[in-house]
């Protein structure tokens, strides 16, 4: 599991583009893409607007999905299918440790009002390789 936990953190530890799903108040399925970054523990975080329908959605219902891991459709690399719980938080020492001059066009800096950071914390992530059905687990 070590092993598999460490290729996972290999794809996540970086700034990247991922698709995250949340669900409507209608209970249908909403994507959008999401700029994340996951740290040692697996939890990843990404930037929105505090007013933003995500926001909303996660406050209606925690459960979201990411996808996440292909950079480049001329080179199929190992991906992730990730299941977790979310929240939004707004607190000042999360957003100052989430801060990067990425978010620096969107946002004024870590205390403006409009920021927020999402704080996913996975309970299945699925290592998907390329020409496999049959991905690898890990589970909280």
């Amino acid at each position: 599991m070590a092993d598999l936990q460490q290729r996972i953190l290999h794809i996540l530890h970086k700034p990247q583009l991922a698709a995250l799903a949340t669900v409507t108040e209608k209970n249908n399925p909403w994507v959008r893409y999401v700029v994340t970054v996951g740290d040692g523990d697996l939890v990843i975080r990404c930037a929105t607007f505090v007013d933003s329908r995500k926001v909303k959605q996660i406050e209606n219902n925690p459960n979201v999905h990411l996808t996440c891991g292909v950079t480049s459709l001329q080179e199929m690399r190992p991906y992730l299918q990730i299941q977790g719980q979310a929240r939004v938080t707004t607190d000042k020492e999360e957003r100052h440790n989430f801060w990067n001059d990425l978010l620096a066009p969107i946002f004024s800096g870590p205390d403006d009002p409009k920021y927020s950071v999402i704080v996913i914390e996975p309970y299945r992530i699925e290592y998907c390789t390329p020409g496999s059905y049959d991905p690898e687990v890990w589970t909280r």
